[in-house]
């Protein structure tokens, strides 16, 4: 008898330990979706394409229990004109964050890169303003250590833009 209650207390553990397991990547749909939305929600904005910006941007953030985006905090910008676009992607994404349940609030270190898509054949015109841009661009750095609690460091987002000929 008390096999038998024991075996199916074990078998009734593992069926609640399976319905609790969750997708381990922590926005909704995965990692797939997650690289699609940001594909779609990353708008480059023209002054970006204009001046042949090209570079990465790393933030922290924080999710709350309810996948809501809060405490954007710029780690790294190669260029403060790259922010505004990734801030405004990251805002759109506010709800689709999923945190373990039983926990607050989640921290994410995530990077954007930005590059254009280059032309079959370099112009004079072109050599010339990625030249400009990449002596005259201000990255964003610090001076010193940035202290951080634990976070998740999220993959790689890459925002590819043309420009005009």
């Amino acid at each position: 008898m008390k096999k038998t209650l024991l075996f199916i207390a074990l078998i009734t553990l593992s069926f609640c330990g399976m319905a609790q397991k969750k997708s381990t990547f922590p926005f909704k749909g995965g990692i797939e979706h997650m690289m699609n939305f940001f594909k779609d929600s990353v708008i480059v904005s023209q002054d970006i394409i204009q001046r042949k910006a090209t570079g990465i941007v790393t933030f922290k953030f924080s999710a709350d229990a309810l996948g809501r985006v809060s405490k954007i905090v710029v780690y790294y910008a190669d260029d403060i004109v790259l922010t505004q676009p990734a801030i405004d992607a990251l805002k759109r994404s506010s709800g689709k964050w999923d945190i373990p349940i039983g926990v607050s609030s989640n921290d994410y270190l995530i990077t954007f890169l930005f590059s254009f898509t280059p032309p079959a054949a370099a112009s004079t015109d072109l050599v010339n303003a990625v030249y400009d841009y990449s002596i005259n661009h201000r990255s964003i750095t610090f001076s010193n250590q940035l202290l951080t609690d634990d976070c998740i460091l999220l993959p790689i987002v890459t925002a590819n833009y043309d420009i005009p000929q």
